[in-house]
């Protein structure tokens, strides 16, 4: 099964993801898989938060930063992997530029293949996805460029994923297919 969860920033998508990767998983090996490359302090303190909250739940780390399909090669075929987040790891494909000049124009097609690799060799896969691009402000070119390619890419796991679930004010909500009890 493949879900999709999304929602804002602290709605409670990642305690969610965990719960149903351990649930989708049924004992078997899971996997958390860590996208994010942190970059200042505060990274590391989100990604320190999300190791505690997850301490004792039975999941592996994968820090898979870039190249999601990789995580096959990483871990067993039959497992369940909780892929947090879409939206770091777009971050990552998207600005590989080393002097953060050029945005990879083939970002958003090597994260779908990516996805779609990871999906038909996995058991199970959750996805962690940040809306951030519902707002009528108009940013820089970059930030526009990053909105669209994530909109892009949560369109396309919307259409592919069995489940489509959103996080609001710590609410589920059910867009597509169910949820493992």
């Amino acid at each position: 099964m493949n879900v999709l969860i999304s929602g804002g920033c602290k709605n409670g998508k990642s305690g969610f993801a965990q719960q149903t990767a351990m649930e989708l998983a049924a004992g078997g090996p899971r996997y958390y898989v860590a996208t994010m490359i942190p970059s200042d302090r505060e990274d590391r303190e989100r990604i320190a938060r999300h190791i505690r909250n997850r301490e004792g739940l039975g999941f592996e780390t994968l820090e898979v930063g870039r190249r999601i399909e990789d995580c096959l090669t990483l871990a067993a075929p039959d497992a369940t992997f909780l892929v947090d987040s879409v939206t770091a790891l777009l971050l990552n494909e998207l600005f590989c530029d080393p002097a953060g000049e050029q945005a990879d124009p083939e970002a958003v097609k090597r994260c779908r293949e990516g996805m779609k690799k990871l999906m038909a060799g996995a058991k199970n896969v959750v996805f962690v996805s940040d809306y951030i691009y519902s707002d009528a402000f108009r940013y820089d070119a970059y930030t526009e460029l990053y909105r669209a390619s994530l909109a892009a890419l949560d369109r396309f796991l919307a259409q592919t994923c069995d489940t489509v679930a959103e996080l609001c004010a710590g609410r589920v909500i059910l867009h597509k297919g169910g949820l493992p009890v």
